[in-house]
């Protein structure tokens, strides 16, 4: 009987870590729809900054034409349960925000655009949609700790093990989009 208790103790607690697992994979799951949702906007903005821009910048075309690859490859559909892709995808991003942060440093040296109302209410709008993004990565790279410590810690570990429930990426920007944008560069 008591045998039974202990085995019945033992499957309880391993069955209730196994759910905790699931709830955090699929926090970070959510997490990682929240960021999607918040890119979606910045994907949708995007055309219509660049129309802006394109009646002013005709010197430009390699900055535009850099954030509009950029976009492309960001915008490419990828497998949210496979790391890997996961993690593609979140770099592909940060490249399309270098890519921005280095388009707005060169528009600053276009007085007409900077003046146009247009393209203030679409820089504000699209300063607006990165803060969300950042709010979104803040909770996503939340719940991926919470998650990749269950999984690496013991017994989490050997019950992720056995229920393919696997460590998930940061978001992290490239090192060389953390230093800051020369518009020098650029003209």
């Amino acid at each position: 009987m008591i045998f039974l208790a202990i085995v019945g103790g033992l499957l309880a607690l391993g069955y209730f870590w196994y759910v905790s697992l699931v709830g955090k994979r699929n926090g970070a799951l959510e997490a990682l729809s929240s960021i999607d949702v918040q890119l979606k906007k910045r994907h949708d903005l995007l055309p219509n900054i660049l129309k802006i821009a394109k009646k002013f910048m005709d010197h430009e075309r390699d900055v535009m034409t850099k954030v509009t690859e950029m976009r492309a490859l960001a915008g490419k559909s990828y497998d949210r349960s496979n790391p890997g892709e996961v993690a593609g995808h979140l770099q592909a991003e940060s490249g399309l925000q270098s890519a921005m942060m280095q388009f707005f440093a060169v528009a600053e040296n276009y007085p007409d655009l900077k003046a146009n109302q247009n393209m203030i209410r679409a820089q504000e709008t699209f300063e607006e949609v990165e803060g969300h993004i950042s709010a979104a990565r803040r909770f996503y790279n939340s719940s991926v700790t919470a998650l990749n410590n269950a999984v690496q810690i013991f017994p989490g570990n050997i019950i992720a093990g056995m229920a393919n429930i696997t460590s998930m990426p940061y978001f992290e920007m490239a090192e060389i989009e953390k230093k800051p944008v020369d518009a020098s560069d650029y003209l």
